[in-house]
């Protein structure tokens, strides 16, 4: 069982950010607090949360939740401490301006063991082109910062694909990176959303597969296991294998999402009506075809691979065939894809489309 957490409070909005986020409701936070934890007990009942189904895995995120001060996050720490594994992985998201010395402090002290900052880049121009609120020498303090206060496991975000980008910078952000104690890092490429600063101004994204191939080379040259598209890290965040294997999930807060075998729970995302209605979700039913196709596109996009026996005939043969190609390995009855920048094709040609 794993535990999400959505806080929808930010200090700026970045260009590139279609997620449930907010600069201008801080007001709220206290009210919106008390509202997770009303429906987290809702949820902690529906998804049967007990000694013996427990919490194996928190994340906490936004939004920037490092904008909420540690005593706001007590309650629900003491509402879920009776049903942790003892070796909870326990991750909060931060932004490198938000998270002082206090709020990694105040963290620590409530359990959190695992955290993953958005540093996006050590190069201040990008930063301002990305419109972060940081800087370089902000990321570098905060992440030796949680390093001396006794975090476990600390990560980074990284975004490349962004016009100007070139071998010399990401070098010098991979370059930085590994100078610091973190473990993980998170690699994305800049994607144009809908509702964004960067709708109006599309060319800003600009990925080339050539540069995309040397920097996860360069990573994992680095002792990195690629283990998910994105993800690379001598420590695998066991929060997002649990996704990846289609793990039962409970979502809080405005903008989470919830998965129950075959339905997603939607909290409403508007804050102020999450606020006064936080037991309210919008409940999705997914048919066993979507299911079956969700498995597949996570499972070649990670090391989790996808079991042989969740295929038809027809699927199967097309994986055989893959496997026979040299493009799938196969193992311990599951088909694994070691390319995952060509997960998706893959996924679609074993599907059937």
């Amino acid at each position: 069982m794993l535990l999400y957490i959505h806080i929808p409070f930010c200090d700026s909005k970045c260009a590139y950010c279609a997620f449930n986020s907010y600069v201008d409701k801080f007001s709220q936070r206290k009210a919106y607090m008390k509202a997770l934890n009303i429906q987290l007990s809702t949820e902690m009942e529906r998804f049967g949360v007990s000694a013996t189904n427990p919490i194996e895995t928190i994340f906490i995120g936004g939004g920037t939740p490092s904008t909420v001060e540690p005593s706001l996050y007590q309650p629900i720490f003491e509402k879920i401490a009776p049903y942790l594994t003892p070796d909870c992985e326990i991750t909060s998201e931060a932004n490198p301006n938000s998270a002082t010395k206090e709020w990694l402090e105040g963290m620590f002290d409530l359990g959190v063991n695992r955290l993953s900052f958005g540093v996006q880049s050590f190069n201040d121009a990008k930063l301002k082109t990305l419109g972060r609120a940081h800087n370089t020498q902000h990321a570098i303090e905060a992440i030796r910062n949680a390093h001396k206060i006794g975090f476990k496991h600390l990560s980074i975000d990284l975004i490349y694909g962004v016009k100007g980008d070139s071998k010399t910078l990401l070098q010098s952000d991979i370059d930085r990176a590994f100078k610091l104690p973190i473990d993980h890092i998170s690699l994305y490429a800049l994607t144009i959303e809908e509702g964004t600063t960067f709708e109006k101004t599309p060319q800003i994204a600009d990925e080339e597969l050539e540069l995309t191939q040397w920097l996860f080379s360069e990573v994992k040259q680095r002792g990195f296991d690629h283990y998910e598209i994105s993800n690379f890290g001598r420590y695998r965040s066991r929060h997002n294998l649990g996704y990846w294997e289609h793990k039962d999930y409970i979502g809080v807060g405005a903008g989470a999402v919830g998965f129950l075998k075959n339905r997603r729970y939607y909290p409403n995302t508007n804050v102020e009506y999450y606020i006064n209605h936080p037991h309210e979700v919008t409940v999705e039913e997914i048919d066993s075809s979507a299911l079956i196709s969700e498995k597949l596109f996570l499972g070649f996009r990670s090391c989790i691979g996808v079991d042989e026996h969740i295929l038809t005939e027809k699927q199967k043969a097309v994986a055989q065939m893959l496997y026979t190609e040299g493009v799938l390995e196969y193992r311990d009855q599951h088909y694994f894809n070691s390319n995952f920048l060509v997960a998706d094709e893959i996924a679609l040609r074993v599907e059937g489309f």
